[in-house]
C-alpha cells in the first residue's frame, strides 16, 4: 500500500489541494499494480481507484503528533507521501514534496507562529525523508542552499495543468485577473494598481488569508471573490484580459499554466520560478 496524506482536500488550499487531488486522480492509472490510499477528513472527495482513510482530528498539531502516526503504524504502508512535514515518530519510508521555501526567503510575510512552525518542521522533513520532490528548479536550489541537501536526493517534477482549463468562446475581456491566496507575498495591490492604470476592473480569486489586505482591495474597487471552484475559475480565466501575478516569491505558479492553457495572456513578476514556468510566453514586469 502507498499512502498519501490528503488532509488538504476540501480545505481550499489552492495549489497544494490541486496538487494532491491530481496525484490521487492519476497515480492509479500510472501504476496499476500498486494500491493507493488517501488519509483525509473528507473521504467523499477522494477519486475513484484510491481507498479513502478517514481521519478527523481537532488540531493539526495533534494530528501530526499522534493520530496520523498512530494510523500509519497500524497500516504499515510500503511508502507514505507528505507535503512539507513528516508526522512525529514515523520511521517508515517516506517522500515529502516541497512547494516553496518562502518562509525562509521572505519571512516577514508570515505570522511569527507560522514562521516558527515551518522553520522547525520543514528542514526536519526534507533531511529525514527517503525522497524529496521539488516542484521547480528554483525550489530545489533553495533546498540545496538553505538545508544542505545533496542535489541528487531531490527530484524536480513540475506541475501539469488540469484539462478543465482550455480556451473558450471569445469574450469582451474587460477585467484583469489575480488568482491566488490574498496575502502580502503575492502582492495583489500591485495588480490593482495595474488595473486602474488600464481603466479595467480587477477580479481576485483565492482564499482571503489576510483579511486586512482583502478589505483594502475591496476599498480600492477590486472584485474579491474568495475561493472559487474549478468550473468558475476556468470561466474567469477565459474571460480575463490577462492574468496578473506580481508575486515577490513563488515556488512554481500554477495560475500561470492555467491561464496559458485557457488562451489568456500572463503578466508576471520577474521572479525565477515564474520565469521557469512561463518561459518566453510570459510578459514580465
Amino acid at each position: 500500500m502507498i499512502v498519501l496524506d490528503a488532509d488538504v482536500l476540501g480545505r481550499n488550499r489552492t495549489g497544494e489541494e490541486t496538487y494532491v487531488l491530481n496525484l490521487l486522480r492519476h497515480l492509479p492509472a500510472a501504476a496499476p499494480d500498486l494500491r493507493f490510499a488517501a488519509v483525509t477528513r473528507n473521504p467523499a472527495l477522494v477519486p475513484a481507484g484510491v481507498e479513502p482513510l478517514p481521519l478527523r482530528t481537532p488540531s493539526q498539531e495533534l494530528r501530526m503528533a499522534w493520530t496520523l502516526p498512530r494510523l500509519l503504524r497500524r497500516l504499515r504502508p510500503e511508502l507514505a507521501h507528505f507535503q512539507h512535514a513528516l508526522p512525529l515518530g514515523w520511521s517508515g519510508r517516506s517522500v515529502v514534496t516541497l512547494h516553496d521555501l518562502h518562509f525562509e526567503r521572505e519571512p516577514h510575510v508570515m505570522s511569527l507562529a507560522d514562521r516558527v512552525t515551518f522553520k522547525l518542521v520543514v528542514p526536519r522533513a526534507a533531511r529525514r525523508a527517503d525522497g524529496v520532490i521539488a516542484v521547480s528548479e528554483r525550489t530545489k536550489q533553495d533546498a540545496v542552499e538553505l538545508y544542505g541537501l545533496p542535489p541528487e536526493r531531490i527530484a524536480v517534477t513540475p506541475h501539469g495543468v488540469d484539462p478543465a482549463f482550455a480556451p473558450g468562446p471569445e469574450r469582451s475581456r474587460d477585467y484583469l485577473l489575480f488568482v491566488g491566496a490574498v496575502q502580502q507575498r503575492k502582492d495583489p495591490l500591485a495588480a490593482l494598481v495595474a488595473a486602474r492604470e488600464l481603466g479595467l476592473r480587477l477580479v481576485v480569486a483565492g482564499p482571503e488569508k489576510d483579511t486586512t489586505l482583502a478589505r483594502r482591495l475591496r476599498e480600492g474597487g477590486a472584485d474579491v471573490r474568495g475561493w472559487v471552484d474549478e468550473d468558475a475559475l476556468a470561466e474567469l480565466y477565459r474571460g480575463a484580459h490577462a492574468l496578473v501575478l506580481p508575486s515577490r516569491y513563488e515556488g512554481f505558479g500554477i495560475p500561470v499554466l492555467e491561464a496559458m492553457a485557457s488562451g489568456t495572456p500572463v503578466v508576471v513578476a520577474d521572479e525565477p520560478a515564474l520565469r521557469e514556468v512561463a518561459g518566453d510566453a510570459g510578459v514580465y514586469a
